[in-house]
């Protein structure tokens, strides 16, 4: 079947696509509608944390069907209250709300945190977020972002969302005031180019925010699940938060999200927060699935192995073309190119079978999947390279 074949049109237009349809995945590879295979270091911007069509949630999922797909959230269900206990087991939370996006799980925690002020905090409703930061395509998340590209889109936005600057804690501290209930931040700023906050800002403004009375809230969409090479991006730093949202990663490619809490935070009332098909056992058995995975014996070391390799590959590629920074943690790593080429760089890449992702115009974003080999990686940086020095020649 040629592209001119599929009926394009039919959807809606919210952003600039290849002429490609891919019709097959396995692992770290893509294939298209013409057979064409592709090295994915996208992997549906960081969701498929066990690569393509991972045989586990592929039987979780044929199993799941045949038994039970939903009951409604207004009963329990055998696999949402599993995976439940996964994550407060394994995590300094006590409480779990299923979503089905990041974005939902986000404006949950906006919601929870609101709620929070009204009962503790004489009505406090601000949370401070930052520059450049990512939370949601929703209104309220949208707001609470510092995405630049934001800043005028469907205007009005939800007030209460003053932005500080990342690792800057007296930023954060001219913001506070008696309206001001919670900091939210992002462990690793992905949309913005890899960006992570230091250890040392992550324990200041825990022990800042503790004085303070107000609530710390770590949006782990994208660190979340082991993509940093610890289970939450939050436990480099080892500080404990209130609240805490999750995604992409949790379905390892099934939309499933989640806001977790602590005990004292969770203030939800019957008829607060809901959702048609929030916590459905067939989505749940997967991100069991995938937690049962990623918590296995000697997966997380491997992560952390297969990400020094990436770091190391693109910092003697930056040193041998006299490019910038390499940074990030795990699999979630960013390159400076230098030049605003990342763009051609990665269609070069493309059409050399090799997926990138260019969050900002001079920056290449890497997030395969977490099961990626040190083979896949090496082939990554040799096509790379090669896409790099063609789109320079280009420029």
């Amino acid at each position: 079947m040629k592209f001119s074949d599929f009926p394009i049109s039919a959807l809606m237009e919210i952003t600039s696509r290849p002429p490609i349809v891919f019709v097959r995945g396995e692992g770290s590879w893509l294939w298209d509608h013409a057979g064409k295979r592709y090295l994915d270091f996208v992997q549906g911007w960081a969701v498929n944390c066990l690569g393509h069509c991972p045989p586990a949630i592929a039987e979780v999922l044929a199993e799941q069907s045949r038994k039970l797909i939903t009951p409604s959230p207004a009963f329990y269900n055998e696999p949402s209250i599993g995976l439940a206990e996964r994550i407060v087991r394994n995590s300094v939370f006590d409480h779990v709300f299923f979503a089905n996006t990041g974005a939902e799980a986000n404006e949950g925690a906006i919601k929870l945190a609101r709620k929070w002020g009204t009962l503790n905090r004489g009505g406090a409703y601000e949370i401070i977020t930052f520059e450049n930061s990512f939370h949601g395509r929703t209104l309220a998340t949208m707001s609470a972002s510092g995405k630049p590209q934001f800043r005028d889109l469907f205007e009005p936005k939800v007030p209460g969302f003053p932005k500080a600057v990342l690792n800057d804690l007296a930023s954060v501290e001219r913001l506070v005031g008696d309206r001001t209930v919670a900091v939210m931040l992002e462990p690793v700023q992905g949309e913005a180019g890899v960006i992570p906050a230091t250890d040392d800002f992550m324990r200041a403004l825990r022990a800042f925010t503790r004085e303070r009375g107000l609530l710390l809230i770590v949006d782990e969409v994208q660190t979340g699940v082991g993509r940093t090479g610890r289970l939450w991006g939050y436990e480099h730093s080892g500080v404990a938060p209130d609240i805490m949202s999750l995604g992409k990663m949790l379905g390892g490619g099934v939309p499933l999200a989640a806001l977790v809490a602590t005990d004292a935070v969770s203030c939800f009332a019957p008829g607060d927060q809901g959702g048609t098909y929030n916590g459905n056992p067939l989505m749940t058995a997967v991100g069991s699935a995938v937690l049962d995975a990623v918590t296995a014996p000697g997966f997380l070391a491997s992560v952390n192995a297969l990400g020094l390799r990436l770091t190391q590959g693109l910092s003697a590629l930056s040193a041998k073309h006299g490019l910038g920074e390499v940074r990030g943690r795990g699999l979630l790593i960013a390159i400076d190119l230098q030049q605003d080429i990342a763009g051609a760089v990665v269609d070069r890449a493309r059409d050399m079978g090799l997926l990138l992702n260019a969050p900002r115009p001079n920056l290449l974003r890497l997030m395969p999947a977490l099961t990626v080999t040190a083979d896949e990686i090496d082939t990554m940086l040799g096509i790379t390279e090669e896409a790099l020095l063609a789109a320079r020649a280009a420029a």
